[in-house]
């Protein structure tokens, strides 16, 4: 193996997860794929995939030489992103994946822009209810909110983003203002569903006072901004990032409740492989996402 070719084949086998659909990405035949294969194996003197019908599973030495060779992939990229920035620009494919809401809102625009700066850059954003479980390795950032649980990407702080619990006036004036956390159990709320987590355990803190909250709802959706529109309609009280909620709270469709209560933050970073030997496409994009959300983000100012 004396170039990356063997190393973006292999890296394509993976992602693909079929010959099927691997060889429909490289525009040959499933049985030209599967001779290339044979014929990296031969020169390596191992097997580096279990064929199956429905999955290819790879063996010990395949997951190493993915997950080593992307590395290699990556700064080799990088080194030629580089040398063609010094002669006069950006270029490559940029790769992005980012949460439904924000990523309509807050994201697309900047990206739009980004993009029109700087043409030869080609941009593809994906928008999911669950960007890290996506793959993030097919993906050049990944836009997260909120917590991140052990993880081997590294984290770029985008953004702050605290937490708040709100409801419509309508519901506050039938039912009343809870005054503490414990009494958001006797009202109706409605749950986001995301990132597989216990989304009806509400914490908050006080000084050194913490609470933990196990509401009850009726609704739930998987789509922030479906829920927030429920809470405008004054059908629950919602516990939401304060990007979502930010206008409908100064336009009095939302009101904050419990401000003296924190919830845990949910600050808005963004995730790459690693932190050194990013492709200047790669560099330039996150600095010029934090310039855009820096001194204050859309939301606080």
């Amino acid at each position: 193996m004396n170039d990356s070719a063997d190393i973006r084949f292999l890296l394509t086998l993976r992602e693909s997860g079929s010959l099927i659909a691997a060889a429909r990405k490289l525009g040959l035949s499933p049985s030209a794929v599967t001779q290339r294969l044979q014929q990296l194996e031969k020169k390596l003197g191992a097997q580096l995939v279990n064929r199956s019908a429905r999955r290819l599973q790879f063996t010990e030495e395949g997951s190493l030489l993915c997950e080593r060779g992307a590395e290699l992939v990556e700064q080799f990229d990088a080194l030629f992103d580089d040398l063609q920035m010094r002669r006069g620009g950006l270029v490559g494919t940029l790769k992005i994946n980012a949460p439904l809401g924000f990523g309509r809102r807050h994201l697309a625009p900047v990206i739009g822009e980004f993009q029109q700066q700087n043409p030869d850059i080609d941009v593809a954003l994906t928008l999911s209810d669950r960007p890290l479980t996506d793959t993030p390795d097919r993906f050049d950032i990944v836009v997260h909110i909120g917590e991140l649980r052990i993880s081997n990407l590294v984290g770029h702080m985008i953004a702050p983003n605290a937490r708040f619990v709100c409801a419509a006036p309508a519901l506050l004036k039938r039912l009343g203002a809870p005054q503490s956390p414990d009494e958001l159990s006797r009202l109706p709320c409605i749950l986001l569903r995301e990132n597989n987590e216990d989304v009806s355990l509400w914490q908050f803190s006080k000084g050194r006072m913490r609470r933990s909250v196990r509401v009850s709802a009726h609704l739930s959706c998987n789509d922030g901004d479906v829920i927030r529109e429920w809470a405008c309609q004054g059908r629950g009280v919602i516990l939401r990032s304060e990007w979502d909620v930010a206008d409908d709270i100064a336009k009095g469709k939302l009101v904050r409740l419990l401000p003296g209560w924190k919830a845990p933050d949910a600050n808005v970073i963004a995730l790459t492989h690693q932190r050194a030997g990013l492709p200047a496409r790669t560099r330039h994009f996150m600095q010029y996402l934090q310039s855009r959300f820096r001194p204050l983000p859309p939301w606080r100012r």
